[in-house]
């Protein structure tokens, strides 16, 4: 059988739009409410714009210096541009129809609405009128357009008014960015029992006859570029890493433009004038009906006020197994299992805070991805420098759209006295593991935590992870020689427990395909079971059809991307994919082998993708304490039994919603978090601390 037939594939870039389809379907959904369809608006557009800033400009590239070769899909970087330009603009027109057919109507039935400028009250341009003064006039630049004033360089994603003005007979452009440090959205005063908001730029045209006095400004509309924002930096010859991302940080504002969005009512020669200036072309704009940038959305669904239009919030529960102990103590005691974000965050916070003021700590090594703006983590690190204790943290510059932020702390983690490095030459430092080393009674002992997400105290609470605990000295083992890769010039050991990528991991995943493949061969009983981010490399791909040509199971769970195509005859027809799609982000990476009955599960901070196999520091590690398998298999069979935000791959690449009818109503992250809950309320009685107990069967559905 040839599986690397190209009709068994679907293109990355394509599946990425699917996923976003998605995602903009729980916008459409009527049984979600009403602001949190706002939030997932707010995301497509998000995601939209990132993927226009990498991944378009990527193939934008490599189209200039006319790269031609074909994906696994059979498409060239020119025909993947045609076919993204169709998708991306049903999209487009899809997040507009959603928001001004379905959103903006039912938010006025709630008693909110948006005014435009011709149904302003008198009181309320009065108002208006004193804001401007008061506040936009002094920050507005109004930028006139001529022989002498060149288009201005305008920011990414910035939104603009361009105005067509008529100065001394002659018809001339200006330009004004929609300043961004006051609120887009602006309340009005009120006397008609609803509440009446304005969007700046609608305000701004209001008044642009002030800022052109002695001119007519016959049309005024609205833009927003977006810009290529792929960083490139050659690693190898340049000197100091730090110093080359932070100048290639302040190059993303400007690169050149590769998406227009206007307004659909732009006359012609506006829109001609901009596509010029901009070295554009006609299928590079975008057209709103209404409003532009739709990521303005995610801050106006915290609105006070409307608590029953927003989901309840699912707080994260404290974790059994740290209840009432020492961190240590709990740790020693046996490996711990923590599902975020239904249980808190705060233990692995907690952990390395209570390992930077305890005494009997010597040193903690920790990896950073991605941290938020205020990480108590980071400052539990400064402590535990500044304590005297040694210090060793691999901050990762290269982490997309977060290199400013992970530069900022990486400066103040050296100034405390952390030994800082930056990772691996042409390797992004992915994984996410602390070891804290610490003297006892018995001597040296290293407690290890492992996980699937990063160490980000907020998207904790948003993103679906698991984070690992232990003692076992296997795991410090080999923990300890993966940090002596990455900080000196060790070579890397034969793993006691671990795989790592880029030296084994891809290794590690086919061998264990393959030996499902050669089971079910021999006629027993086979079964994988993987859940992801992406699923997209080929050689992957390929070993997963012949598992399913050989009769493995397979199930897949893979949130975005996934260039498999399920169910085709002779290739793939035991292969089942789902999508889920909820308020949390689903972010762990799980692996489950059947292996004849001896299962094998492992975490992993990797996707089955070619960068995080090939490109990227990543690990697998495997759960061998029973109780804990158990848990995570109980976790795999109730996603896969999804009816409510579970999507399935038709043999096509498409999805559609599981059908439920006749079925148990089952909401996958709402019943983690119920367990979560009698999780807590069973250890807190001190009654019965095993909930998790053994499931008979295989992963079916």
């Amino acid at each position: 059988m040839d599986f690397k037939n190209t009709e068994y594939y679907v293109n990355r870039e394509l599946s990425w739009l699917m996923f976003n389809e998605r995602v903009l379907e729980e916008a459409y959904d009527k049984t979600n409410l009403l602001l949190e369809r706002f939030k997932f608006l707010a995301i497509t557009a998000s995601n939209l714009d990132e993927f226009f800033m990498v991944r378009v400009s990527g193939l934008l590239d490599q189209v200039d210096i006319g790269y031609t070769k074909k994906d696994i899909a059979g498409l060239n970087p020119k025909e993947q541009l045609s076919r993204i330009s169709e998708k991306a603009h049903e999209m487009y027109a899809k997040q507009n129809s959603c928001l001004m057919r379905s959103l903006l109507p039912l938010l006025e039935k709630e008693g909110v609405v948006f005014l435009d400028t011709k149904d302003l009250s008198s009181e309320q341009k009065k108002f208006l009128k004193e804001y401007f003064n008061s506040t936009l006039f002094p920050i507005v630049t109004p930028m006139a357009i001529d022989q002498s004033r060149p288009f201005p360089l305008l920011p990414n994603k910035s939104l603009n008014l361009i105005l067509k003005i008529v100065k001394d007979g002659e018809t001339v452009y200006a330009v004004m960015q929609v300043p961004t440090v006051v609120p887009r959205i602006t309340e009005l005063p009120s006397s008609s029992g609803n509440r009446e908001l304005i969007m700046l730029e609608d305000i701004l045209s209001m008044f642009v006859d002030e800022l052109f006095e002695g001119c007519e400004v016959k049309n005024v509309s609205y833009f927003r570029i977006t810009r290529n924002s792929d960083l490139t930096i050659d690693e190898e010859d340049t000197e100091d890493l730090l110093e080359e991302i932070e100048k290639s940080i302040k190059k993303r504002k400007w690169g050149d433009p590769v998406r227009l969005e206007i307004e659909k009512n732009m006359d012609k020669e506006t829109k001609n004038f901009l596509l010029d200036m901009l070295e554009l072309d006609s299928e590079d704009i975008y057209e709103s009906s209404g409003y532009i940038d739709f990521t303005v959305w995610m801050k106006f669904s915290s609105i006070e006020g409307f608590d029953h239009l927003r989901n309840e919030v699912l707080k994260p529960q404290p974790v059994p197994a740290f209840m009432d102990k020492n961190i240590f103590e709990a740790i020693r005691e046996g490996d711990i299992l923590v599902h975020h974000p239904y249980e808190t965050f705060d233990c692995v916070v907690k952990y390395i805070q209570e390992a930077a003021k305890d005494p009997d700590v010597l040193a903690i090594k920790q990896t950073l991805y991605r941290v938020s703006g205020n990480s108590p983590i980071v400052a539990a690190l400064i402590q535990a420098a500044e304590n005297g204790k040694q210090v060793t943290v691999l901050v990762e510059l290269k982490a997309r759209f977060d290199e400013e932020n992970n530069i900022i702390w990486a400066k103040k983690l050296e100034k405390a006295g952390c030994h800082v490095i930056y990772g691996l030459v042409g390797l992004k430092t992915h994984c996410k593991i602390c070891l804290v080393v610490r003297q006892e009674e018995d001597g040296i002992k290293r407690y290890v935590h492992m996980a699937t997400g990063n160490y980000n105290d907020s998207t904790a609470k948003l993103y679906t992870d698991f984070g690992f605990f232990t003692t076992r000295e296997s795991f410090g083992t080999d923990v300890s020689a993966l940090f002596n890769v990455l900080t000196g010039y060790s070579k890397p050991p034969q793993w006691k427990k671990i795989s790592v990528a880029p030296t084994s991991l891809r290794q590690t995943f086919i061998q264990w395909i393959e030996n499902e493949t050669n089971i079910a061969k021999k006629g027993r009983y086979a079964e994988i079971t993987a859940k992801m981010n992406s699923l997209v490399d080929a050689g992957i791909i390929r070993a997963l059809y012949a598992a399913s040509a050989a009769g493995v199971k397979v199930n897949l769970i893979v949130r975005g991307i996934c260039c498999l195509k399920s169910g085709i005859p002779g290739v793939s027809e035991n292969i089942r994919v789902i999508s889920i799609v909820d308020r949390f982000l689903e972010h762990s990476r799980i692996y489950y082998f059947h292996d004849d009955g001896n299962e094998k599960i492992f975490l992993s901070s990797a996707d089955w993708m070619p960068r995080n196999l090939d490109k990227r520091v990543e690990t697998a590690f495997p759960i061998e304490d029973e109780k804990l398998k158990e848990r995570i298999k109980e976790t795999l069979k109730i996603t896969l039994a999804d009816t409510v935000k579970a999507r399935v791959q038709r043999p096509d690449g498409t999805y559609e919603h599981v059908d439920g009818r006749g079925k148990e109503v089952i909401h996958s992250q709402l019943i983690f978090h119920s367990q979560a809950v009698e999780n807590y309320k069973k250890a807190k009685k001190n009654t019965d601390k095993e909930i998790f107990k053994p499931v008979e069967g295989h992963f079916e559905d």
